[in-house]
C-alpha cells in the first residue's frame, strides 16, 4: 500500500508539471486590411497551429470565411520564446516563413520571404 501511495504522489507530481506551453490560447491579431481575428494556437502533431476563431471589423463581430482556417501553421519551440514555421495572410492568399517571438501575454508575428530577409511583423496580444 506504501508503494502505491509513493507511485500515485510521483505521478500526480509528474502530471501537475506537464503544464501548456505559453504560445497555446487566444490570441488576437492587429488589424489588416480593416479587419482582425482571434486565433487559437494548439498544439498540432509535435508543434504548434493556429485557426481562425472568430472575426472582426469596424462594425464588430461578422462570419469571414477565414473561420476555421490555419493562419499559423507547424510552428516548432526554438528555444527562448521563440518559434518557426509557417504563416498565411488571409488578405491575399499567400504563405510564408512564420517567426514568433513571445514575451508574456506579447507575441510578435513575422512573415518574411527570401529566407527570412524582407519581413512584415504584427504585434498580437493574448486574450485567453
Amino acid at each position: 500500500m506504501k508503494r502505491f501511495a509513493l507511485t500515485l504522489a510521483a505521478a500526480l507530481g509528474l502530471a501537475g508539471m506537464a503544464a501548456a506551453d505559453p504560445i497555446e490560447g487566444v490570441w488576437q491579431t492587429e488589424v489588416d486590411d480593416g479587419s482582425f481575428a482571434h486565433v487559437t494556437i494548439a498544439p498540432c502533431g509535435t508543434n504548434y497551429c493556429g485557426t481562425i476563431t472568430r472575426t472582426f471589423n469596424r462594425d464588430g463581430e461578422y462570419r469571414s470565411e477565414g473561420i476555421g482556417k490555419q493562419i499559423v501553421r507547424d510552428m516548432s519551440p526554438v528555444g527562448g520564446g521563440a518559434y518557426e514555421g509557417r504563416v498565411w495572410r488571409p488578405s491575399n492568399d499567400k504563405v510564408y516563413l512564420g517567426k514568433i517571438a513571445l514575451s508574456g501575454d506579447q507575441m510578435a508575428l513575422r512573415g518574411c520571404v527570401a529566407g527570412g530577409l524582407i519581413c512584415a511583423r504584427q504585434n498580437w496580444v493574448k486574450v485567453q
